[in-house]
């Protein structure tokens, strides 16, 4: 496994790379959730998703060893910040599996750079900020669907471990929460110009309706839904059993 950090946009931007490259095989990038890291988010999948493929893991701005900067921490800093990166490592095409921020930053990214899509997996993700689960906006934290005080603490342990200002954590929090809940730029007419096949991934009890996720299959041309049973937002990439079998079978071996 390769840690290096790359130069980007003002950031010095941690990745990983996992695996080894394979011939006529597009990289996955993976880009995880807000206030997480690579391990956190996909600990439990990329052992496996790496095993015939590389996988390239960047931390967004602010997240695990990249520093954060004066900038607003929004999707199309992110989006710009991780082209940038693929730039600097001289990779045209991927295939992008992102969860829950990282997957708004991944269909920025198609929106905005679909030449650089090949595949496309977006774990609990929305297209308008009314696709989301009222009950999960709440201040008090009480809904069950929400990250549990144990989540939080293990979030919050990750930075600590690893940001390169642990102090600056509940800045940092904040920061991501403003950026969770800023409008998302697209419009159904994004969607209905994807080109990239694409995989929409979620829990049944996720901070995202399934009817909303359900409008992204119709809008999103030839998309295809997975919704498992009895998981949350949190744990659908805990799922290995249901999901490692869906991801193979969907970014498949080789590019068409």
């Amino acid at each position: 496994m390769t840690m290096p950090y790359a130069k980007v946009n003002g950031l010095e931007m941690y990745y990983e790379i996992h695996g080894a490259a394979q011939d006529g095989r597009r990289p996955l990038v993976l880009l995880h959730g807000g206030v997480t890291t690579i391990g956190l988010s996909f600990g439990a999948v990329l052992p496996a998703l790496a095993a015939d493929r590389q996988v390239i893991a960047p931390e967004l701005q602010g997240h695990g060893h990249t520093a954060d900067t004066d900038r607003d921490l929004t999707v199309p800093h992110l989006a710009s910040d991780v082209v940038a990166l693929l730039d600097e490592l001289g990779i045209p095409q991927a295939d992008f599996l992102g969860y829950s921020l990282g997957a708004l930053t991944a269909l920025e990214i198609a929106v905005r750079h679909p030449e650089r899509v090949g595949r496309l997996v977006f774990v609990s993700a929305q297209y308008t900020q009314d696709g989301m689960r009222d009950e999960i906006r709440t201040p008090d934290y009480t809904s069950p669907l929400l990250p549990t005080q144990a989540d939080f603490q293990e979030m919050a342990d990750a930075y600590a471990a690893v940001a390169p200002y642990p102090e600056h954590f509940q800045d940092f929090l904040g920061k991501v929460t403003a950026a969770a809940h800023a409008p998302l730029p697209w419009t159904a007419d994004d969607l209905r110009g994807l080109a990239a096949p694409t995989l929409l991934l979620l829990g049944d009890r996720d901070f995202v309706h399934v009817e909303h996720a359900a409008e992204m299959q119709r809008l999103i041309p030839d998309a295809q839904l997975a919704v498992l049973p009895g998981t949350t937002h949190m744990t659908v990439l805990r799922r290995t059993s249901s999901v490692l079998p869906l991801l193979d079978d969907f970014l498949g071996g080789f590019p068409e």
